[in-house]
């Protein structure tokens, strides 16, 4: 499958917890931090959930 990678750009000072725990998931800690994960479903769905949060590319 193919990879994507995802960068949060966004500060998670003031999101609501489930949100912070989507990000803890993507395994996004820190800003400007990148993680590499395979495009499934499920993966796609938190991404959807942070996308004001975060930045996807290929």
């Amino acid at each position: 499958m193919a990879t994507i990678k995802i960068t949060q750009i966004k500060s998670r000072i003031g999101s609501p917890k489930d949100q912070k725990r989507t990000l803890d998931a993507l395994g996004l800690t820190k800003m400007h931090k990148t993680v590499e994960h395979e495009r499934t479903p499920a993966i796609e769905g938190m991404v959807r959930k942070v996308r004001h949060l975060v930045s996807v590319s290929e």
